[in-house]
């Protein structure tokens, strides 16, 4: 695969002359009132959601600890102390049946994540095994497997699988204050790869990591302009583990939090734009404002990865006190129009 400029992607983005969303532009929606930035937000919702439903994704780590990268957030990283242990890939049982448990509690996609930094061969096999089983469930499978090399998306869209997550979790000109061990390029080069197969992307970030709000701008607007841009777009807020290097970070401003999910709704209209990691710290208020902000899919279930997670019954309390319906319930309801029940 041909690779291009630092920044650019092959096959992915823009030439930033062309960008469809320049950065001066995405930091002016953020300098926007918040009444106005929600109500364009909302209102573009709408538009392309008109059914308001919220996606339920569920995300097991199959394989935890003992990464080699450097990433200054991640508890999985082996260089740092933080009290998880480096375990084998899971069996193909312990998988299917996280993933039934998943698909009866409402979620609809089964992401399976793995603390690697490029999957080696043997690690594709049993993934590809995993991937067409949980496929055969009925239900859209993800997987987070690190960089790819070429021919790996592949191997991975023959399998079955629908998306990969790739996130670049942040603005390019704040990167290196978090990872050393990656260039921004390699994970740009790996999403180019992942469309060139034909596979649908996930990508986002993480904020509060000590970026200012320029560089949040600088996060949207990278996923802005791909081309096209990420099907799902999950918004994390910094968990801080003790152990890492971003433990201690003055935290983000909750507000900040929201009008960063509105910026991505009006910049990526027919995303689904996911609250991720750190929902637990946000609180019910909090969640309630980014889903009027335009969020429309959360993980859902007890763990991400290895950090907590709003449980799943505090999960649909909520979204039922927001008279907010599940995917799955409209899929469910699609179909019964669809055979006259």
């Amino acid at each position: 695969m041909n690779t291009i400029a630092l920044h650019r992607p092959a096959a992915a983005i823009k030439p930033a002359e062309n960008a469809t969303w320049p950065l001066a532009d995405v930091l002016a929606l953020f300098e926007l009132p918040f009444p106005e930035l929600m109500h364009r937000a909302s209102t573009l919702h709408r538009e392309y959601f008109p059914d308001g439903d919220v996606e339920l994704a569920t995300l097991l780590s199959i394989k935890t600890g003992g990464c080699e990268e450097d990433c200054g957030y991640c508890p999985q990283a082996a260089r740092y102390d933080t009290g998880v242990e480096a375990k084998k890939i899971l069996d193909i049982d312990t998988v299917l049946d996280a993933a039934r448990a998943a698909k009866a509690s409402g979620a609809t996609r089964f992401c399976m994540g793995a603390a690697w930094r490029s999957p080696k061969e043997r690690d594709m096999e049993k993934v590809e095994t995993m991937v067409r089983e949980v496929k055969a469930l009925g239900m859209e499978t993800c997987a987070t497997l690190g960089m790819l090399e070429a021919g790996q998306a592949e191997q991975l869209k023959k399998a079955g699988l629908d998306y990969y997550n790739h996130n670049i979790d942040t603005a390019p000109d704040f990167y290196n204050n978090v990872i050393s061990t990656r260039e921004y390029q390699d994970r740009l080069d790996t999403l180019g790869r992942v469309r060139e197969a034909g596979l649908k992307v996930c990508c986002g970030g993480i904020v509060g990591m000590g970026e200012t709000r320029e560089q949040r701008a600088g996060l949207i607007a990278q996923l802005a302009n791909l081309n096209p841009y990420p099907e799902s777009v999950p918004v994390n807020h910094l968990v801080q583990v003790a152990g890492t290097p971003l433990h201690g970070m003055e935290k983000l401003d909750p507000i900040e939090f929201v009008r960063t999910i509105a910026v991505a709704r009006i910049t990526m209209p027919q995303a689904r734009v996911r609250l991720s990691a750190g929902r637990r710290e946000l609180g019910e208020a909090v969640q309630a404002m980014c889903f009027m902000a335009g969020a429309n899919s959360i993980f859902y279930g007890d763990k991400l990865l290895t950090t907590d997670n709003p449980e799943a019954d505090d999960d649909r309390v909520l979204l039922e006190k927001l008279g907010l319906k599940t995917r799955a319930a409209t899929l469910d309801s699609v179909q019964k129009e669809a055979c006259g029940c």
